[in-house]
């Protein structure tokens, strides 16, 4: 069981019969009654996002989540498959199911299956992912503004701003929470 004195961020919890990941949370007290807390939460099977609001010390049952190894293989149209390192089995999920993960993906590439009750929900991505440059302006000498950037797309069609020296075929460095350049590698 998790409380309101408990939440963090990225927790899972059952509710309503259903999955959510907590968002967000705020601690309210009002000057008369009791304090509430105000909670944004994203249902994991059907991806829409709530806010609800609850009364201090009401408890959840934490959702246990199951997390295997597994490589991701390959693309298929819409299908991308992976493999369990550990059984060798296979299995595909859909972009929609994916989501944002489908630009970070690498053919080899190793992540964590995420699954709830022998259901797979997505897979989670490593903190950074090196990615090569597939296109970008070529920068140019004149080009001296201090912090000058420009839109890069990388091999998996991530599109990345970069500053201006990296050229098409180097290899970047992007966190896959935000989306942005972190180095060139």
């Amino acid at each position: 069981m998790i409380s309101t004195g408990e939440l963090r961020k990225g927790v899972a919890i059952e509710l309503d019969g259903e999955l959510w990941q907590i968002l967000d949370y705020h601690h309210i007290k009002m000057g008369r009654g009791s304090a509430q807390v105000r909670i944004t939460l994203r249902n994991i099977k059907k991806g829409g996002t709530v806010e609800r609001s609850f009364q201090a010390g009401t408890k959840w049952p934490r959702a246990q989540m199951d997390r295997r190894p597994v490589q991701f293989l390959y693309r298929d149209g819409d299908d991308y498959h992976f493999m369990d390192t550990d059984t060798y089995d296979q299995f595909m999920l859909s972009a929609a199911q994916l989501e944002d993960a489908v630009h970070y993906l690498k053919d080899g590439m190793l992540l964590e299956r995420t699954s709830y009750q022998d259901e797979t929900l997505g897979v989670e991505l490593p903190v950074t992912v090196d990615l090569v440059v597939a296109e970008t302006e070529p920068g140019f000498a004149g080009d001296t503004q201090t912090g000058a950037r420009k839109p890069a797309t990388t091999e998996s069609g991530l599109v990345v701003t970069v500053p201006i020296f990296v050229n098409e075929g180097d290899t970047i460095r992007v966190d896959t929470r935000t989306g942005e350049y972190q180095t060139r590698v």
